[in-house]
């Protein structure tokens, strides 16, 4: 079994947790092709970091005829809110994660399908008709809600596309339509698997990485609060509790000084391949910082480098996603402990 996720370092100060000094990560995985029995996923090696995450696959058609399928890979839903805002590397972009594809060494050109939600309901013909960027995070969408008719903000506001907030920009508390939709986003390419031969895949794209400013699971010289969940979805062991409890007693007010780091890799939804298996299955995981902490669930994991670790197996079958905690060194004075 193997659970993964990853996160990300923020630039947080250390100091107790809060619903304000938490961002969320969002959870983004692999490629997903349409239903075949002809395809069959020879190898995919899986690397995940704090900066980056890339996917080598092999595919291979096992029968004497060429085989067309729709290939998708599906960026996480966002969701419009002014009071919370997840992690996202390239918010004012639609290519939010800075996804790219190779197939057998050369460029694609993926389309993008995106469609927008309120209750529900597809309002994407609603903003285009008003001419509204469909990303919720962006600059451009804001710009474009400031300008709607009177009637077409009432009735929006009515139907939970958008909200009217009222902040405090620097000039004094003024008001202004928020988005409140929620944002879902495909890349997709018609891809050919020619008779028995092998096709490599590649692509890569900066994880969401979610975090926290201190650690929320530790306080007052014991585990408590949400450790009883995490231990499960991060699968804690002894060592790690150990370098948790040594970083609060080498701190004078007796908390461990590092901040939440979280990424999480979606990898159950796959499988629409020959067996549903996976041939030979790697995955890599760099913490990226050797003073980190790191903890995540796999079986038979080796540590092959200063901040690398390394899971294989064979007829891989992917039964759950993947589920990485990194505390990270608030002074960068912390030291290896896994």
């Amino acid at each position: 079994m193997l659970r993964y996720v990853l996160t990300t370092v923020l630039a947080l100060s250390a100091a107790s947790a809060s619903a304000n000094d938490s961002v969320a990560e969002l959870g983004t995985g692999g490629l997903i092709l349409s239903r075949s029995d002809a395809v069959a996923m020879q190898s995919e090696d899986l690397f995940i970091s704090p900066e980056k995450v890339t996917v080598d696959y092999v595919f291979h058609n096992n029968t004497d005829k060429d085989v067309d399928a729709i290939v998708a890979f599906p960026l996480p839903d966002i969701s419009g809110n002014p009071e919370e805002m997840p992690a996202i590397p390239e918010n004012q972009h639609d290519n939010f994660l800075g996804f790219e594809v190779t197939i057998d060494g050369v460029a694609a050109k993926p389309q993008l399908e995106q469609k927008v939600f309120a209750l529900g309901i597809d309002i994407s013909a609603d903003l285009k008709a008003q001419n509204v960027p469909f990303n919720p995070f962006g600059d451009a969408a804001k710009a474009a809600l400031a300008k709607l008719p009177k009637a077409v903000a009432e009735d929006w506001v009515n139907r939970g596309i958008i909200i009217e907030d009222t902040a405090d920009n620097g000039d004094g508390m003024k008001s202004a339509y928020a988005p409140w939709w929620q944002l879902r986003s495909t890349y997709w390419w018609r891809s050919t698997f020619p008779a028995n031969k092998d096709v490599r895949v590649s692509h890569h794209y900066k994880p969401s990485v979610g975090g926290t400013s201190s650690v929320s699971f530790f306080s007052e010289g014991q585990f408590q609060g949400s450790y009883a969940a995490y231990k499960t979805r991060y699968c804690m062991d002894g060592t790690f509790e150990n370098a948790v409890r040594k970083a609060a007693k080498d701190n004078a007010d007796g908390y461990p000084k590092f901040y939440e780091s979280r990424i999480a890799y979606i990898l159950t939804t796959g499988g629409n391949w020959a067996a549903g298996t996976i041939g030979k299955f790697k995955l890599t995981i760099d913490k990226g910082n050797a003073k980190a902490l790191v903890s995540f669930c796999g079986d038979n994991v080796k540590k092959v480098g200063p901040t690398t670790f390394e899971m294989t197996a064979n007829d891989f079958y992917p039964e759950h996603d993947i589920d990485i905690l990194l505390l990270e060194p608030s002074d960068n004075n912390g030291g290896d402990a896994n």
